[in-house]
């Protein structure tokens, strides 16, 4: 479990953040959600301390990540994985050496360990014998994959998702989410995901945040939020038609 208290955050004499508070559940998708530049990367930068708050707390399992000196961040970030928007994998190596990367940077596992455990996250997300192929010969969708490999490599505990379906078609970002939520399951790992996808709100979305004029506007699940009345998350979530009348036949059904 992660938990975060009262977190703001200013650029210059802009606020960003603004006494955020929020526990985000073991073993659940938690969603971070809002409209552009209304802080949701900051947020989950500052947890992870990519960016210093100004004040506030964060406690993975109750450890006060803001207190701890550098050694401290350093020990507790090897059980935080980070899937990047865009993936973010080296284009200079391997399928099986970006995956390896984390191994070698943070264990004294033996190469022998070490390539087990890149075999056992290529199974996992479905990339079977992938190893030798490199970024550029892999679809949008297999490197995305390819990224939530690595980010679990470390068996971490944490995992934070950018993005995971930004420039994918709607079947394979339904299978990112399912993966997703399928890990997140099986190994009880605290996971966070911002993202501006409706469809993973509705499909994956055990606990999501929506973020507006710098506050936690507005925390649910994907089945209140199909029927809250807050007129902030209704403007964003059903903007389009389409999702209106989606809106109105999951009511409908409901009813």
């Amino acid at each position: 479990m992660i938990e975060i208290n009262t977190i703001s955050k200013s650029f210059a004499n802009q606020k960003v953040l603004s006494d955020i508070s929020a526990v985000f559940e073991t073993g659940k998708v938690n969603l971070i959600i809002g409209e552009s530049g209304k802080g949701k990367s900051v947020l989950a930068k500052c947890m992870v301390g990519l960016l210093e708050v100004d004040s506030g707390k964060v406690l993975f399992d109750g450890r006060d990540f803001i207190a701890m000196d550098r050694e401290g961040r350093t020990t507790l970030r090897e059980e935080i994985g980070m899937l990047f928007q865009g993936a973010a994998l080296f284009d200079s190596m391997t399928v099986e050496d970006n995956i390896m990367f984390p191994l070698s940077m943070f264990t004294n596992m033996t190469k022998a360990e070490k390539l087990a455990r890149v075999n056992f996250c290529l199974e996992r997300v479905n990339l079977s014998g992938r190893n030798n192929l490199f970024p550029s010969e892999c679809s949008g969708g297999m490197q995305k994959r390819i990224g939530i490999a690595r980010a679990i490599s470390m068996n971490p505990k944490y995992l934070f998702c950018d993005e995971p379906n930004s420039g994918l078609d709607p079947k394979t970002s339904i299978l990112i989410d399912a993966l997703i939520k399928d890990i997140t399951t099986e190994y009880k790992i605290t996971t966070i995901v911002i993202t501006h996808d409706m469809s993973s709100v509705i499909e994956i979305g055990d606990n999501v945040i929506f973020l507006h004029d710098t506050k936690k506007w507005w925390q649910g699940d994907n089945k209140s939020i199909i029927t809250t009345d807050n007129p902030e998350v209704l403007s964003f979530v059903y903007a389009s038609e389409f999702m209106k009348e989606v809106r109105a036949s999951m009511l409908e059904n409901r009813g």
